[in-house]
């Protein structure tokens, strides 16, 4: 019986939607084989998973959101991962990379939590724009490859298929520090964000370099841990409170703890920046209704410069330098 006559004997018996047993029966292969050809998977030789084509196309099987790309192994759907709802600068970024995809012929699906990692294979999308702390490195390396190559935007990851488009913390950084020292400051406080992120290490060992550099000695105990959140900077400030002498500046890791720290300062009556001035990093819009200088970093532009940089590798002409992108200083009235 021929594929047609098959699909005609299958609707006559109410059966018009073909399924993987269908599929599996055909091609005389096992339901776990036809399930790891649609997958993607590699455990399946090349005449086999070429049959299993076939017989999908023939029939009209389409797995959801395969469509024509069974057959092609290839998808116009580009994934961008984030754990982090809480800053608003991801909308910013999403609009670059929508932006790009949009004029280059690609679609582009949002996720986040852990079902992200369901959308992390080469048969759903053509690739993975990542910027989520929870999806660790050795996660990254074993879904990355020729046909689904991924750009992180928080770290830098040693593979062939993934490239960093990363901001240059470091050298900003050090230019405001070097600012701060420049308008008299000398007693220095600092909120780290989380420690295993690469923004937490660039920005606190720029501070520290900066200082050391400028002769000025920093005391271990005006150190605060944080998270990159607000109620991580609140917490840390609280804390700061109690001593018997405030920093006469605070340098926070972002502008999130920056706001946190502020609020926790006027409850305990201190006012920003009379009595002490407060600075954050990445210029979100809350930096601006608290009106705190900060470091400006352009979200918009490096969302476009990540999915460009997506698009260049999966049509083979990128090349694999970390693309850093730089930022700049915006004061405001947070700091005396």
């Amino acid at each position: 019986m021929c594929f047609t006559e098959y699909r005609k004997y299958l609707k006559a018996r109410g059966m018009d939607v073909v399924g993987i047993k269908e599929i599996a029966k055909m091609a005389g292969v096992s339901v776990s084989t036809v399930s790891n050809v649609i997958n993607g998977r590699k455990n399946v030789g090349k005449e086999t998973r070429e049959r299993v084509l076939q017989i999908c196309e023939e029939m009209g099987y389409q797995p959801n959101l395969m469509g024509k790309s069974l057959k092609s192994g290839k998808t116009n759907t580009i994934v961008f991962n984030f754990s982090d709802f809480e800053r608003s600068f991801y909308l910013k970024i999403i609009k670059g990379i929508n932006d790009y995809l949009s004029e280059n012929g690609f679609d582009l699906i949002v996720c986040t939590t852990s079902s992200s990692k369901n959308f992390m294979r080469n048969n759903f999308a053509g690739g993975a724009i990542v910027l989520d702390k929870k999806m660790d490195n050795e996660f990254l390396a074993s879904v990355a490859d020729e046909q689904f190559p991924i750009v992180v935007m928080d770290r830098i990851v040693d593979n062939d298929y993934i490239k960093s488009v990363i901001v240059e913390n470091y050298t900003v950084m050090c230019e405001l520090v070097q600012s701060l020292i420049d308008k008299g400051f000398r007693d220095f406080g600092y909120i780290g964000g989380i420690e295993s992120s690469l923004d937490h290490q660039e920005r606190f060992q720029a501070f520290k370099d900066t200082l050391e550099k400028n002769n000025i000695s920093f005391q271990r105990t005006n150190y605060y841990f944080g998270d990159f959140t607000e109620e991580s900077g609140f917490r840390a400030a609280n804390i700061l409170t109690l001593s018997n002498k405030l920093p006469e500046v605070l340098v926070c890791a972002n502008d999130n703890m920056a706001v946190g720290a502020i609020k926790a300062l006027k409850e305990s009556n201190y006012s920003v920046p009379e009595d002490i001035s407060v600075t954050g990093f990445d210029d979100s819009s809350i930096a601006e209704t608290y009106g705190i200088t900060t470091v400006s970093i352009p979200r918009y532009e490096s969302g476009y410069l990540a999915a460009k940089e997506l698009v260049e590798m999966i049509r083979g002409t990128a090349n694999k330098d970390i693309f850093k992108i730089s930022a700049k200083m915006k004061w405001r009235n947070s700091v005396k």
